[in-house]
């Protein structure tokens, strides 16, 4: 029960980090707030076979700062990728001969 009470604490963190940091637009709504609910999962499962008990304060402490950590590091790293993926290809369809033959032809 505290892993599904911990991963629900762990994606309401990750949805305010997806508010937090600029970029958002590049993104769906569920991205951050889904990867930080499965990164405080992981990190709860993984510190219960590490030892630590589910009643205990730093299991708690460590998952609810690992998960919405990793969702900062991919809310910081997307949008850079996802803007210069979006100019390549602007820059690809732009060329003459650029556009695939399957989208010509509809």
């Amino acid at each position: 029960m505290e892993l599904l009470f911990v991963t629900v604490i762990g994606a309401a963190l990750a949805l305010g980090v997806r508010y937090a940091v600029p970029g958002r637009e590049t993104h769906g709504l569920l991205l951050i707030p889904a990867i930080g609910a499965a990164a405080t999962a992981v990190t709860w499962v993984l510190l219960l076979w590490l030892g630590f008990t589910f009643d205990g304060g730093w299991i708690w402490v460590f998952s609810l700062v690992i998960g919405p950590g990793v969702a900062l590091a991919f809310a910081l790293l997307l949008p850079p990728r996802r803007r210069a993926a979006d100019d390549e290809l602007l820059a690809r369809l732009m060329t003459p001969g650029g556009m695939p033959a399957a989208t010509a032809a509809a």
